[in-house]
């Protein structure tokens, strides 16, 4: 499993629960009273996100702007991934895009999912690579004992603590005859400036990376092949909501149900949000990226009523 909290900025568990008793964002699951749009949805909506999951920010952000489009009050709270999940079992939010299954929050499914709805699989790729400059005359993870020197006899990884740097160490070092090379554990800031500097300078690099992440659409990069599978098999990330979401949002339902990204489209909204514009405003980053994909809307609707 990846443990992303090792590696993403954390907040204390009892802290956002005050957060989520002040937000006063919740929807009641008894909605038969509530004011509606003319498409038959629930006037507002409340988007539980996991604080520090890059994707799942940048996607509940592109909704969030969608919606508001269409006429919709949203709110989005990020907090730790198990307060949202309690959350959205106990009302406090509607939905979440970023459950990872199988492995990631299989343990949150198990215990929370007789009272959350699945709403779609947006994207099925989601895994963790060793990656290298595109150019790099190495294609697979089968190759670069052989050819270490190419990368400087070195992997850059990030934090010691990350799911990812353990997996490295523990399972495809060993599995794949790298002990000679030397595994660089840092940051992932730290790990993302040698990336930058290595292709910006045409140099070969080989450093430890995940899907998604932005990093794909900002510099010349790509997987090397696990033929061992020791990095683990990709996973599919979600979208899941409160009991009864698919009754109080029978439209916004059907535009979830349809929603997917590819890759390109999924790397440019997260290199627009977090390297472009550095996080600073999601809203503005995803209005961003919509001028930039001007069918997409239209698209996804039309998807949703095929």
């Amino acid at each position: 499993m990846f443990n992303r909290s090792t590696h993403r900025t954390a907040l204390v568990a009892g802290s956002l629960a005050v957060a989520l008793g002040l937000a006063a964002c919740s929807s009641d699951s008894d909605a038969s009273d509530a004011p509606r749009l003319d498409n038959g949805d629930l006037e507002t909506i409340s988007i539980g996100v996991h604080t520090g999951w890059d994707e799942g920010i940048a996607v509940s952000h592109l909704f969030k702007v969608m919606l508001e489009d269409e006429g919709y009050t949203v709110d989005t709270t990020e907090a730790e991934a198990g307060v949202v999940y309690t959350g959205l079992t106990g009302g406090d939010f509607d939905v979440n895009f970023d459950m990872w299954l199988p492995n990631t929050h299989e343990d949150y499914l198990k215990q929370y999912g007789d009272k959350m709805e699945m709403l779609g699989v947006w994207y099925d790729d989601a895994k963790l690579t060793i990656a290298v400059n595109e150019d790099s005359p190495i294609t697979s993870l089968d190759e670069l004992a052989a050819q270490a020197d190419t990368v400087g006899n070195r992997i850059v990884g990030i934090e010691s603590g990350a799911g990812l740097t353990r997996v490295t160490q523990d399972d495809v070092i060993p599995g794949y005859g790298l002990e000679d090379m030397e595994f660089i554990v840092s940051s992932t800031p730290a790990m993302l400036a040698e990336l930058k500097g290595a292709t910006d300078a045409g140099e070969d690099i080989a450093v430890t990376l995940w899907r998604p992440h932005w990093a794909y659409d900002a510099y010349p990069v790509r997987d090397l092949e696990d033929p061992k599978g020791l990095l683990g098999e990709a996973e599919e990330i979600n979208s899941v909501g409160r009991e009864d979401f698919a009754k109080d949002y029978p439209t916004a339902a059907s535009w979830i149900g349809a929603f997917k990204l590819t890759d390109e489209q999924l790397f440019s909204l997260e290199n627009i949000m977090f390297n472009e514009n550095n996080g600073s405003d999601p809203d503005a980053s995803a209005k961003e990226w919509l001028e930039q994909n001007p069918t997409f809307v239209d698209d996804l609707k039309a998807a949703a009523e095929a």
